[in-house]
This record gives C-alpha cells, sequence and structure tokens, in this order.
C-alpha cells in the first residue's frame, strides 16, 4: 500500500493501517532526521508540533477558522491539554495523526487526538480549546454549521 503523506485518509485506509475506530481527520507523514533527539527517538515536543499541525487543518476543515482569510477570525486558543506518550518512534517511521471533537459548548470544544505507527497507538492528546473575539476580549460561539458537523462526522455530543 502506498501511503499518501499530508492527504487525508479515509476510513477504509486508516483500518488498514490499524486504527481503531477511524477518526474524521487523519494525516500521515514520515519521521525527519531533524526531529531525533541525543537518544536517536522522536523529541517530545515534536509530538506537539504534530498535533497542532493536524489540529489547524481540522479547525480550518470544519470552519472553525478561515485563517489566514480576515481579522473576522476567532482565536483559538487551548485551555488544557493532557498528552500520553505510549511507545517511542524512530526514524523513517510512517506514522498517522488523528484528530475528532468529543464534546462541544457554546464557545469550547474537546478534541481527541492520536499519533498512530505501525498499527500501533503511540501517542494521544486530548485537549480543551476555547474560540475568543479576534480582539481575545471575550468568547466566541461556535457557528451552528461548525456544531452540526461535530455532531455528524465527528459524533461529539454537546454538554452543558
Amino acid at each position: 500500500m502506498t501511503l499518501l503523506y499530508h492527504t487525508p485518509l479515509d476510513a477504509a485506509t486508516q483500518t488498514t493501517l490499524g486504527i481503531a475506530p477511524p477518526a474524521p481527520l487523519a494525516m500521515a507523514d514520515r519521521v525527519r532526521f531533524s526531529e531525533l533527539d541525543a537518544l536517536n527517538h522522536v523529541n517530545n515536543a515534536v509530538y506537539m508540533s504534530w498535533f497542532e499541525r493536524l489540529r489547524v487543518r481540522y479547525t480550518q476543515d470544519w470552519g472553525v477558522s478561515r485563517y489566514p482569510d480576515g481579522d473576522n477570525n476567532p482565536r483559538i486558543v487551548i485551555r488544557s491539554g493532557t498528552i500520553h506518550y505510549k511507545q517511542e518512534m524512530r526514524m523513517d517511521e510512517d506514522y498517522v495523526v488523528t484528530c475528532g471533537c468529543t464534546a462541544f459548548r457554546t464557545t469550547s470544544f474537546s478534541l481527541a487526538q492520536q499519533i498512530w505507527s505501525g498499527g500501533t497507538l503511540r501517542a494521544t492528546l486530548d485537549c480543551v480549546l476555547v474560540l475568543l473575539q479576534p480582539d481575545g476580549t471575550e468568547r466566541y460561539p461556535i457557528p451552528p454549521g461548525v456544531r452540526t458537523r461535530f455532531i455528524k462526522i465527528d459524533g461529539a455530543e454537546p454538554y452543558d
């Protein structure tokens, strides 16, 4: 199987790669030399970059942010996050980062992200994102179309 990098992977491809259940958004890449530390495995900080890269794509694709267009985009900030490192990764490993909303409120939502390689879960990140007005002074409501997408595509549930 030829793995396409930087291209959203469909549910069937994710399943073939051992990702269960498939995520609403998943993209593949390969570990680069520059991402290794002195112990010759992926530096812990790099996982956060991988998660962020897909999280930005997710917010764009789902319509949360229209970055870089216009000045009316909400500020998206991480309120909290918990990362779990499950197994180290090394040079030239293919990996897949996944992302999906698990729950949402009026101005915030929870994301579950994972990194998979060789059919094995390597790291997870659970985080809460808050939307703020462009000037950062107050909260920004999640648009109705995004809320609908969270429910229909991600299977997320509103919580209050």
